[in-house]
């Protein structure tokens, strides 16, 4: 594959990803939080065994095996569940700008942990991006920390895994890409998330289903979103320009937002869109701030 098609698939990636904030709050309506991702997950791993296939696991080193899985899986959890059990659409929006958080800290994680020489400019791309979650959790009120605290205690769960999962995929991003040695677990990885929802779907009760035609779709949409996202990323990864690649991923949150008020039918106010742009903004003036030292690896979401 030439490296145009290359990178316009790795491009394709990033907007199947940016469907998913909407998609899972789609199914989740339908199916439940859990049942609903579980199938989401199910489904993806099915597409990525025929996509990427099965990975020979004696040849991954056993620290990838383990933390890769365990970083993985506990991710997926927290991005799938925080939308899932969120009250309302706009709600699932605000849950899913949280989470876009992780590009900033993979980056201040990359530089603590690799040591690597960055500028002073990564400071005030972190306070923009914090700044911008406050500014779509505030609402209409800006940052007012009235507002902020009464939307997240209004469902601190959602907010709270949110927030864990962007955590946990800076140290998944940082971590793997020093202990796999090349290896892809992608297709494991997926198969082991949609057993541990399946055996939580099992063990806790669960509302009963309410199924539509819009719900089928949007688990189809969903799956695919996830599987073939995945797939196509290493593709652009693999072959494709990075640095183009690495740019484009953070104005995900932009894309994410416009694509799930659609899906979710939902208005977004001026205020919303304003911290959104200050969340991708931030996250690029980090990525300006390392570029000449991290342009990989600010492409790895999912690159292992």
């Amino acid at each position: 594959m030439s490296p145009k098609k290359a990178t316009l698939t790795g491009l394709i990636a990033i907007l199947l990803w940016s469907a998913i904030v909407g998609l899972i709050k789609s199914v989740s309506e339908g199916f439940g939080p859990v049942g609903g991702a579980a199938l989401i997950y199910s489904c993806s791993a099915v597409l990525l065994l025929f996509t990427v296939g099965f990975p020979s696991l004696r040849t991954f080193p056993r620290s990838y095996l383990i933390a890769g899985s365990v970083l993985f899986v506990c991710y997926e959890l927290c991005l799938s569940l925080s939308l899932g059990f969120t009250h309302n659409s706009r709600q699932a929006i605000e849950v899913g700008m949280v989470n876009y958080l992780w590009p900033s800290m993979t980056i201040i994680l990359a530089v603590i942990v690799n040591r690597l020489k960055t500028s002073l400019f990564i400071i005030p791309g972190v306070i923009l991006a914090i700044a911008g979650i406050c500014r779509v959790l505030g609402g209409e009120h800006g940052f007012s920390l009235t507002e902020i605290t009464r939307n997240v205690m209004d469902n601190p769960l959602s907010y709270g895994l949110a927030f864990s999962g962007a955590v946990i995929w800076s140290v998944y991003c940082v971590v793997t890409k020093k202990i796999a040695r090349g290896s892809n677990g992608i297709t494991l990885f997926f198969i082991l998330t949609a057993l541990t929802l399946w055996i939580k779907f099992l063990w806790s009760p669960q509302p009963p289903f309410v199924l539509s035609a819009q719900v089928w779709i949007s688990l189809a949409l969903a799956a695919m979103a996830m599987g073939f996202g995945y797939a196509a990323w290493n593709v652009g990864i693999l072959h494709g320009n990075v640095t183009v690649l690495a740019a484009a991923s953070y104005f995900i949150p932009i894309i994410s937002s416009v694509l799930a008020a659609f899906i979710l039918d939902s208005h977004l106010t001026i205020s919303f869109w304003q911290g959104t742009a200050m969340v991708s903004l931030g996250s690029l003036v980090c990525w300006w701030s390392t570029r000449n030292v991290v342009t990989k690896k600010l492409a790895l979401k999912v690159s292992d």
